[in-house]
């Protein structure tokens, strides 16, 4: 039986560093995290997940569709 608290498990986990610097996550990789502990989410409820439950994710995605991936960026300007 899946546990709400596994969602951000599963994010955490579909986490990924850069080269150069920076933290990146797809919504392909977080769909595939959540699969592992057994959560069923589209690539849209997924998307609607990050926007709602993060604060420091921002869309970088160079093409349309439901396939995202997600910068951290510093909400404070750097400081």
């Amino acid at each position: 039986m899946p546990r709400d608290y596994e969602i951000k498990d599963a994010f955490i986990s579909a986490i990924r560093r850069v080269p150069g610097g920076g933290v990146t996550v797809t919504t392909q990789e977080f769909v595939r995290q959540l699969e592992l502990r057994n959560w069923h989410f589209s690539l849209r409820e997924a998307n609607q997940w990050i926007k709602s439950n993060t604060a420091t994710f921002r869309d970088e995605s160079t093409q349309e569709g439901e396939a995202k991936t997600y910068k951290q960026f510093n909400p404070n300007g750097g400081i």
